[in-house]
């Protein structure tokens, strides 16, 4: 036997699984993934019905226990969730982020989860000893201070808080509302060629929280980066929050020779 389709609503439009009986990947596996794929890049949004597992196995033509572990596991993942008189449902995707030189903002739009920004702040303030000191400015000069709330399909997803030198470039409100602040400085002709970066995690205060729709208590990762020119100028420094339970940082490691 060869390929077997089911097809389920999406957010835009039908979404379309198949199996391969032929392949050597076993059942469960090719349509979990297929499931995880559909939920990372927005086909299938936060709730999303994919309809109980009798009515996904007879139009795969596959074992009810077979599409159950496909399942499971997506609810292990914390992607899927099982509701009572209503079937399984779609709660979110948790986006996988590498660690490399780039924006949160070009990350979310390559994997297809339609990033938003709220401008929080947009203002100059005098840098404190942390700040002046990744920036290489004098304690107390003024430098810029930009703070967003940055969101995938209408969900907060991180709280960012970046400074700058002041007069680097133009920092329109409207601007950093449509893309992402490391392309408005490549725009700028900044040539960015490196960064010094920490990644850590803590627990939501009351205005985490709140800002980030998570209870307080919530577990939270951080990072703090310093990001330099071409020229070993520092041009940014950003501390940035993000929910644990939508984001994740990914690693390659290799051996050394």
């Amino acid at each position: 036997m060869g390929k077997q389709d089911a097809v389920t609503e999406g957010a835009e439009g039908p979404v379309q699984f198949s199996v391969d009986r032929s392949s050597p990947v076993p059942l469960y596996f090719q349509l979990s993934q297929q499931l995880e794929a559909a939920i990372e890049t927005g086909k299938l949004a936060p709730g999303s019905l994919l309809g109980n597992e009798i009515e996904l196995a007879g139009r795969l033509g596959l074992s009810r226990p077979t599409v159950r572990q496909a399942i499971q596991s997506l609810v292990d993942k914390g992607l899927l969730v099982r509701r009572r008189g209503i079937g399984t449902q779609v709660v979110h995707s948790q986006v996988k982020r590498p660690l490399e030189l780039s924006s949160l903002y070009d990350d979310l739009e390559a994997a297809g989860q339609k990033p938003a920004t709220k401008v929080l702040l947009n203002t100059t303030t005098e840098a404190t000893a942390e700040v002046a000191a990744a920036l290489g400015v004098a304690e107390g000069a003024e430098v810029a201070l930009v703070e967003r709330l940055r969101l995938t399909h209408g969900e907060p997803m991180a709280h960012l808080r970046n400074h700058l030198p002041l007069g680097l470039i133009d920092l329109e409100t409207e601007q950093l509302e449509s893309t992402g602040l490391y392309r408005l400085m490549r725009n700028a002709g900044i040539t960015l060629h490196s960064a010094r970066q920490a990644v850590g995690a803590r627990v939501a205060d009351a205005a985490e929280a709140e800002r980030l729709a998570e209870e307080e208590g919530a577990p939270l990762l951080t990072m703090q980066r310093t990001t330099f020119d071409d020229t070993g100028r520092p041009v940014e420094f950003g501390s940035h929050v993000y929910r644990a339970s939508r984001y994740a940082f990914e690693f390659q490691l290799l051996v050394r020779p």
